[in-house]
């Protein structure tokens, strides 16, 4: 009873969050329409969020962001999942020279802050949605081939997988039916945390013009925009502040509930 309690909000939150960003599209948004007559109005029960320094108002802005940072985090996390899971599984499960070229590249990649690596690959392939999703995919896939090596590490000895390779099943067949099942647990933690961590980058690198263009809306950019009217018009930087809190603060928590619920040692 208690996890349920404390999982509604959150939850309550990302659903929300989901919402807007499969429906905005099916909505009367007007995220990019100007009224001169509305610049730096502050929130009020006929504009609920207020209008930016163009006239454009924030809350249709801020569902239209969050529908980019949903797409973004989902497609890259995807992304590197996969190819993670991937390359650490068969790194682990195969060993020798191809384990210890892996390992190397690991090495190198978690040598550098993650976030610089991603402002440095989206400075070199340029601003734009597809070329953060590549940026980010480059740096998340990291994580998961490690933690992907070492649960595949201390499974490829057991009971189970000796009597497949007995049986004579191929490398392909073990990792996809006796080794990726049973570290499933640990990699959509990882994932779920990975979510969050991809909505703050995603903003970061908007934020600092290498992520989404204006004119389409994304929450960094929202934030840089409002940073030059905090003193006049502190709505225009805490709307889609206090949006990127809550969803990044609301999946970290949906993260902790469903390792507790999983009971995944972290």
């Amino acid at each position: 009873m208690s996890l349920g309690i404390r999982t509604g909000m959150p939850l309550v939150i990302v659903c929300m969050w989901l919402l807007m960003a499969v429906l905005g599209p099916f909505l009367p948004l007007t995220p990019d329409y100007i009224e001169l007559s509305r610049i730096l109005d502050t929130p009020s029960l006929t504009s609920w969020l207020g209008y930016d320094d163009l006239g454009r108002p924030l809350l249709d802005r801020v569902i239209a962001g969050a529908r980019f940072s949903f797409y973004v985090s989902i497609l890259v996390v995807s992304v590197s999942v996969i190819v993670g899971t991937l390359i650490g599984a068969l790194s682990a499960y195969i060993g020798g020279r191809l384990d210890h070229v892996i390992v190397r590249i690991i090495d190198i990649f978690l040598a550098f802050p993650g976030i610089l690596l991603a402002i440095a690959l989206a400075g070199l392939l340029g601003p734009g949605l597809s070329n953060v999703v590549i940026a980010l995919s480059i740096v998340g896939w990291v994580g998961f081939a490690r933690l992907a090596r070492a649960q595949v590490l201390t499974l490829k000895y057991r009971e189970h997988v000796q009597a497949a390779i007995v049986l004579g099943a191929g490398t392909s067949r073990i990792i996809l039916r006796h080794l990726l099942p049973l570290i499933a647990a640990p990699l959509i933690i990882e994932a779920t945390f990975a979510i969050a961590g991809i909505v703050i980058a995603e903003a970061g690198l908007s934020f600092l013009g290498l992520g989404i263009q204006p004119p389409t809306p994304s929450w960094g950019s929202m934030i840089r925009d409002g940073t030059r009217y905090m003193l006049v018009s502190p709505h225009m930087v805490l709307v889609p502040g206090v949006a990127l809190m809550l969803v990044v603060l609301a999946v970290n928590m949906l993260g902790d509930r469903l390792r507790d619920w999983l009971d995944v040692k972290g």
